[in-house]
């Protein structure tokens, strides 16, 4: 299947006509020194050059997924092919998590040391604290992802630099307090000092004006950056992510409590109905959700090998437009709400 042309059409919304432009600066995007306060998040085998360079480009900050390279020495590598791409900031993406034959995360951490990149998104078990103690003499700002106020207030405590707070209705792992973006977002604003990204559910400029009025001062995104054309993924997983609505995930794994949502689709339903079943284990399913059935997905197109991480935010996804159009429209977007129509309610 290839996506119909017209889903390239990135054609200027109404609500964005007549708007000139203008910058949103918040404290995230002095501290990052990007123009717009939009982030894509590291996401595996998905946070490469081509699409880290043109989210950074496009004035937001991109992110390399560090263990999408085999090896740190390859990590190297696209972080130097990262820079030959833009001469704006972008970020590496280190997610920690215990497994029995565990990555050298300390390596990889030294690949960004060396490779000059001044960001560094986290996520994962308390373990990463080693990986903040190595990169913070070397004045790398850490942008740590949380799904509870709880984790948010330690890792602010233990020096992390931003805090990138995750609702329920994001792609991956949303941990198991299942609390939505409306909540959480407000919630950690309540509480935490540092500048704070929501992440969860994002993908337009009511997303991001809403963001800020809840306390935030940028979002994270990372569905919709699938959803676009620099994204390295087959055509057909593109088209999924416009043809799913809000109700096409599946949140597995929460029998095991590691809860992940995923795109809607054979594979995914097949997990739950094999998982619903008393006696089932996860070796029932291991072989339907492996990483590399899931790489074999967004290489290939065959939505029939594996699972894609998804978020709710599908319903939210009409086009495949280039992050420059796509960021430029959500900044626009915002800026059109912020300034004439809430301002306008104001009596």
């Amino acid at each position: 299947m290839q996506i119909e042309r017209s889903l390239y059409n990135s054609a200027k919304r109404p609500e964005t006509e007549g708007h000139a432009t203008m910058a949103i600066k918040t404290r995230i995007t002095e501290l990052l020194e990007i123009e717009h306060p939009i982030v894509q998040g590291g996401m595996q085998n998905v946070g490469k050059a081509e699409l880290a360079s043109a989210v950074s480009n496009a004035g937001g900050l991109g992110i390399l997924t560090g263990l999408t390279q085999p090896s740190p020495e390859a990590l190297r590598e696209e972080i130097e092919r990262c820079r030959s791409m833009t001469d704006k900031p972008f970020g590496v993406n280190l997610t920690v998590l215990p497994t029995i034959n565990a990555p050298d995360y300390g390596a990889y951490a030294q690949a960004v040391i060396d490779g000059g990149v001044k960001i560094l998104e986290t996520a994962g078990s308390p373990a990463v604290r080693e990986i903040w103690q190595m990169v913070k003499p070397h004045g790398i700002k850490i942008l740590h992802k949380c799904t509870a106020v709880r984790h948010a207030l330690s890792a602010e405590k233990h020096g992390v630099d931003v805090i990138s707070i995750d609702g329920f209705e994001c792609a991956g792992h949303p941990g198991e307090d299942d609390i939505p973006g409306l909540i959480l977002i407000p919630a950690a604003a309540d509480k935490v000092k540092i500048p704070l990204l929501a992440s969860g559910g994002f993908g337009d400029g009511r997303g991001l004006a809403a963001a800020l009025s809840l306390g935030a001062e940028g979002i994270n995104m990372g569905t919709r950056f699938c959803a676009t054309r620099e994204a390295p993924i087959h055509d057909n997983v593109k088209a999924k992510y416009v043809e799913n609505d809000e109700r096409g995930t599946n949140l597995i794994f929460r029998k095991f409590k590691n809860t992940a949502r995923v795109g809607k689709n054979d594979v995914s339903d097949e997990v739950l109905e094999i998982s619903a079943r008393p006696d089932s284990t996860f070796e029932d399913i291991r072989h339907l959700v492996s990483g590399a059935k899931g790489a074999e997905v967004l290489a290939t197109g065959d939505l029939s090998q594996g699972i894609f991480w998804a978020g709710m935010v599908q319903g939210l996804i009409h086009d495949i437009p280039t992050c420059e159009e796509l960021v430029t429209r959500i900044v626009a977007e915002a800026e059109g709400i912020i300034k004439d129509r809430l301002a306008g309610m104001v009596a």
